[in-house]
């Protein structure tokens, strides 16, 4: 599905600006992101950069301070630009090193640029304000924001000839999307509150008492909070344990980038259910030195042979 170095040329070096620039802003703006793509390949390292750079551009968009209809505005030039990077009509000494550095990698790789299209259809819906009401309208968006990254993401990966059910890749790399999407959430609970944005479904606030937001350090009174996480990273672990089943199709240091990735935030999770109120009084995140052990499991493919175990004996 991924082209071998072989095949790859050297890039030229307004290409590889584009790309440094990209791995900047990556390093600067997404610590667990980073963390993980350190352990693949130039190539797909720099890859992963540059789909991080423009998904950071449509992300900084929605959350900005621009009035929505200047949003929209920006969020359908973004747009423009994505065309013309799937139409290949970007140069290499074009003013925009993330058009650049993009340009390149799908030429490289067979990036299904779509999941772009997707990921500005979700922040749209956070312009529109818009809320959810069952897990069914929440996975909508999640699958827009984050389940297009893991396809995205797959692109780059690709998977390994011959491995078993490599047709459902892609519904794998969509459902960890999902999983880490949710764990955002949850993690960002209090903060989104702050910025007017609720983003658990209605009926499960609904059903645990919280319907009246988290605007404070604490539970809403008569709320049962731990209930509603304890719920929520239920539904999560099972995300990720279906998710997970993308780990061997992929080559020894993909699957390390995966792992490491999924495995920092399956740690964040279980920060978050050992201390639910944890979320409402400020941002829980795991120490540079956890994060550094997570890569190494990945990439000693610990995650991975213990997932193709399972699968064995699901199929035996």
């Amino acid at each position: 599905m991924s082209r071998t170095v072989e095949e790859q040329t050297e890039a030229s070096a307004p290409v590889q600006a584009a790309y440094s620039y990209c791995e900047a802003v990556t390093g600067q703006q997404a610590r667990n992101f980073a963390y993980g793509i350190r352990l693949l390949p130039t190539e797909k390292r720099q890859a992963m950069s540059a789909l991080y750079a423009f998904s950071r551009r449509v992300d900084d968009i929605g959350d900005g301070a621009l009035a929505p209809d200047a949003k929209r505005e920006r969020l359908e030039s973004t747009r423009a630009l994505l065309d013309r990077i799937r139409q290949g009509a970007v140069d290499e000494d074009d003013t925009d090193p993330v058009a650049v550095a993009l340009t390149d990698a799908s030429r490289r790789f067979p990036i299904p640029l779509g999941g772009l299209d997707e990921l500005i259809d979700g922040v749209l819906m956070d312009v529109r304000g818009e809320s959810y009401e069952t897990w069914d309208d929440l996975k909508t968006y999640c699958r827009c924001v984050a389940g297009a990254i893991g396809r995205l993401s797959l692109g780059v990966f690709g998977t390994q000839p011959g491995a078993h059910s490599a047709e459902r890749a892609a519904e794998y790399a969509d459902t960890l999307g999902l999983a880490l999407q949710l764990t955002n959430i949850l993690r960002d609970v209090r903060e989104d509150a702050g910025n007017g944005r609720t983003y658990l479904p209605a009926d499960d606030l609904a059903k645990f008492g919280c319907g009246d937001g988290f605007e404070s350090d604490v539970p809403p009174a008569g709320a049962d909070f731990t209930g509603l996480v304890h719920f929520e990273v239920r539904r999560a672990r099972a995300l990720f344990a279906e998710g997970y089943r993308l780990l061997p199709m992929l080559d020894r240091r993909s699957g390390a980038c995966v792992a490491a990735m999924a495995g920092i935030y399956r740690r964040l999770l279980d920060r978050i259910e050992r201390d639910p109120e944890a979320v409402l009084r400020g941002r829980v995140s795991l120490p540079g030195r956890e994060k550094a052990y997570v890569a190494v499991r990945g990439l000693s493919g610990l995650d991975t042979r213990h997932i193709a175990r399972r699968t064995v004996r699901r199929r035996v």
